[in-house]
């Protein structure tokens, strides 16, 4: 909010922001009024007419061709944009497909290249971590796959829509890109109401009760966001990125500036979320948090994929574990008569490390158990970290 004296210049520009990218499903428009019923008065510009030259007349026709080059070259990118004949570009076969990336590259004038044949696809249910150090491209993936930026080559499709900006698909999709922004002299309840209108779809199809659940802010909502913290905007940022509970919700770092409990509330409200059959793409620095929360990650590095698949898979998590028992010793023994077990030994730490094959790791320990022996802790040997820093290291 700003006052402007008499004779103050005013340009207004309105664009859209990477939080909550959200469209209408049918054009729109917007009209901008003055505070407090204030009217806005244009100036007249005086002006005479004479008699039509030849002059004019070159001019009108000149004006005329320059109306129809545009004409041609709108109606170009619409069927562009739209495909042959007119018809959104939708692939039958993807439907059912949240995300479908193929061959997809970004480079920028400088010849920098952000990504670089990028192909992965993520389907109904799952929960996908992004990951890759510093510059590997994650959030220019993410930029391109909600239509903020156009990608040099290759192809997005989410529910067998190609993206480009604008795509009314974007409608079912819930996204928090780079950081929250909000208007910081209205409440978290009052920016949350404005970004849903904005869509200019029914307020009974936000859902504010799940979206409010989620940020978890309480009386705190009621308060400006300029005197938020770090936390509270990003948690703010989440719940509007899931008004009105998209079938693809897109975040990046949403855990940045939460504590140890909100990441623990965040991690299970987007399993939560992804249960009703929705799906979820994260960027994450946290390897360990991606571990427990994502069900599929896809690793990145230098704009390129390095290893894709489910989290379970790729830490082989059955194949080696830890356990902490009470007579390492003897449960050696024990462990190498039972079938399926390839090796058990003593680990310099004095854990038992158990290399399994074709048997299930409760097995091992029920084996424990019943010959008497205490067992404390098992966990997979092989974490998510050691895989990421292998494969970024090789790369």
């Amino acid at each position: 909010m700003h006052d402007f004296p008499a004779g103050d210049r005013l340009e207004l520009v309105v664009s859209t922001t990477d939080a909550a990218y959200q469209l209408p499903q049918d054009p729109r428009g917007y009209r901008i009024a003055l505070a407090g019923g204030g009217l806005l008065s244009v100036p007249l510009v005086a002006a005479s007419t004479g008699d039509s030259g030849p002059g004019d007349v070159l001019w009108a026709i000149a004006a005329l061709a320059a109306v129809l080059v545009l004409a041609a070259v709108g109606g170009w990118w619409l069927r562009r944009r739209r495909g042959p004949g007119g018809r959104i570009d939708l692939d039958p076969a993807l439907a059912a497909t949240p995300v479908s990336i193929a061959g997809l590259g970004k480079a920028y004038r400088d010849g920098f290249r952000a990504v670089s044949d990028l192909s992965f696809t993520v389907e109904a249910g799952q929960v996908l971590g992004l990951l890759g150090p510093n510059g590997a491209g994650k959030t220019t993936t993410l930029r391109m796959l909600t239509g903020l930026i156009r990608p040099s080559s290759g192809e997005i499709r989410v529910f067998g829509h190609r993206i480009v900006p604008g795509a009314p698909v974007l409608s079912r999709v819930g996204a928090f890109i780079e950081g929250p922004g909000f208007l910081p002299h209205l409440s978290g309840r009052e920016n949350l109401t404005l970004a849903w209108a904005a869509t200019g779809r029914p307020e009974q199809d936000a859902d504010f009760t799940a979206a409010l659940e989620i940020a978890g802010l309480g009386k705190d909502l009621e308060r400006k966001v300029r005197n938020y913290s770090q936390g509270m905007r990003q948690r703010l940022a989440v719940a509007q990125a899931m008004l009105g509970l998209p079938d693809l919700l897109i975040l990046d770092e949403p855990t940045n500036g939460l504590d140890p409990p909100q990441i623990r509330e965040m991690r299970e409200s987007l399993r939560r979320y992804a249960a009703t059959g929705r799906t979820v793409v994260v960027s994450s620095h946290l390897l360990a948090e991606v571990e427990q929360t994502c069900t599929h990650c896809v690793v990145m590095a230098r704009g390129r994929l390095l290893a894709a698949g489910p989290v379970a898979e790729l830490i082989g998590a059955a194949a080696s574990v830890h356990i902490d028992v009470d007579q390492p010793e003897r449960a050696v023994e024990l462990l190498a008569r039972l079938p399926g077990v390839r090796e058990a030994r003593t680990g310099a730490d004095g854990s038992l490390v158990v290399d399994l094959d074709q048997v299930r790791p409760a097995e091992a320990v029920r084996a424990l158990v019943d010959a008497g022996l205490a067992v404390d802790r098992i966990a997979p040997r092989r974490r998510l970290e050691d895989v990421f820093l292998d494969l970024v290291h090789e790369s």
